[in-house]
């Protein structure tokens, strides 16, 4: 009887995100990250009990950082631009967030079906999900040798130069609570025309449970 069992039906992860296919004059630094959370509903098979589907509904997040680099998400322009502004006045940090309402659907594996927290496992699957925020923060402005101008947050928002739906391929594996992800974004981030054919991926740690 696996009612009730424990199999990662709650999902926190936090990672590493970038941009596949970034042009040389898209310029990103740091740690940009991704943070997403999910409740999944785990459906074992009657012929394999370690074998499951699992889907469910979640919020995730990407957060880009960028170098001395305007975001004009605000812009009329049929191009999105990513405008060098090292060699003028510029926010000390920008920040690009998008956040997604997603429903993710896994493949599971687990070696041992009665005890998943303490066993072997594998997932990999597919999300989609559909665009709900789209904006920059930028923080201080400074001038093109870094010095403090204005300490102020200006932030914009806009959903005008991206792909509002959007198709995530996801893996998953470790053992217990503890498990390494990754995933890679098959559709572009923006749409056609818009800017480059950019694909985010993420990797990181995710914590499971319940």
């Amino acid at each position: 009887n696996l009612a009730g069992r424990a199999n990662d039906h709650f999902l926190l992860q936090f990672g590493y995100t970038d941009w596949a296919g970034k042009p040389d004059s898209i310029k990103t630094k740091g740690f940009s990250r991704s943070f997403n959370v999910y409740f999944m509903f785990d459906f074992p098979f009657k012929s394999n009990p370690r074998l499951s589907v699992a889907l469910g509904p979640g919020i995730a997040s990407d957060h880009i950082l960028f170098d001395e680099t305007y975001v004009a998400i605000k812009d009329v322009n049929r191009t999105l631009e990513f405008r060098d502004q090292s060699d003028t006045n510029h926010f000390k940090k920008t920040k690009l967030n998008t956040t997604y309402l997603e429903v993710p659907l896994e493949l599971r594996y687990v070696s041992n079906p009665m005890n998943s927290d303490n066993s072997f496992k594998f997932a990999f699957g597919i999300k989609g999900g559909t665009l709900i925020s789209a904006h920059t923060r930028n923080v201080d402005l400074e001038n093109k040798n870094d010095a403090s101008l204005n300490e102020y947050t200006m932030k914009e928002k806009s959903k005008r130069y991206f792909n509002t739906t959007r198709i995530v391929g996801t893996a998953r594996v470790g053992f217990g609570h503890f498990t390494v992800y990754g995933s890679y974004q098959l559709t572009s981030l923006f749409k056609e025309g818009a800017s480059a054919d950019i694909k985010p991926w993420s990797i990181g740690p995710p914590l499971s449970g319940l």
